[in-house]
């Protein structure tokens, strides 16, 4: 229940009626006052009910958390969840038992669990966050890995002077590589396709005539 119609002999009761049938506080609650009622002659005769709507105030950072708890919990996982807020990002960490699975091969899992609840909170909210999820620092080491592949596939592509295509991967992940050659002359990066199916391509950059390669 996010939203209730709640009457009373006064907007203070019915106030009071609407935080009991939503179970929650006055500061999660946005309150619209569709009558502010009548006392009538006596107390008795002519008297009108006060009338209020109120709903739920979206919190991204408690819904996320029920959604994501609902989620690994019928994949079986038994995590512990942590959801932090810094400006339009929600920094979501996983742990406990089973993370492997969590995760999946190279992240796979984990990243379309990640794009499942990024479309759940902006479907939810009216204004658009980014999601990333992690587990068992996952991310930092896959950085590292993607690190050291951007470095591999620019020195084959420079040695057979021809363009290297990656594996499909997210965008957070294409920009990683992107970063690590964007100081490397000897080679330029590009995206094709459409998601989630889009990809980073390597292409080696023609050397001037008389310049040998370090490739």
């Amino acid at each position: 229940m996010k939203e209730v119609t709640a009457t009373g002999q006064t907007i203070e009761e019915a106030v009071e009626s609407a935080l009991a049938q939503l179970k929650t506080t006055r500061d999660r609650m946005e309150l619209q006052v569709i009558d502010e009622g009548k006392k009538g002659f006596l107390g008795l005769f002519g008297s009108r009910p006060a009338i209020v709507k109120a709903k739920l105030k979206y919190d991204p950072i408690s819904e996320v958390k029920n959604y994501l708890m609902d989620v690994t919990r019928n994949m079986g996982v038994d995590a512990q969840i942590d959801v932090k807020r810094e400006g339009k990002v929600l920094d979501i960490y996983f742990s406990g038992e089973k993370m492997a699975l969590l995760i999946g091969k190279r992240g796979q899992t984990l990243n379309s669990l990640q794009y499942l609840t990024q479309l759940f909170v902006n479907k939810q909210g009216d204004q658009f966050l980014n999601v990333i999820l992690n587990a068992e620092d996952y991310r930092e080491k896959r950085k590292e890995t993607l690190m050291d592949l951007a470095e591999k596939m620019a020195s084959k592509a420079v040695r057979t002077k021809r363009p290297v295509k990656l594996e499909p991967m997210p965008s957070f992940e294409r920009k990683v590589i992107h970063a690590a050659l964007v100081g490397n002359r000897q080679v330029k990066t590009h995206s094709e396709g459409a998601e989630p199916n889009r990809y980073l391509v390597i292409n080696p950059v023609s050397q001037p005539a008389g310049k040998k390669s370090n490739y």
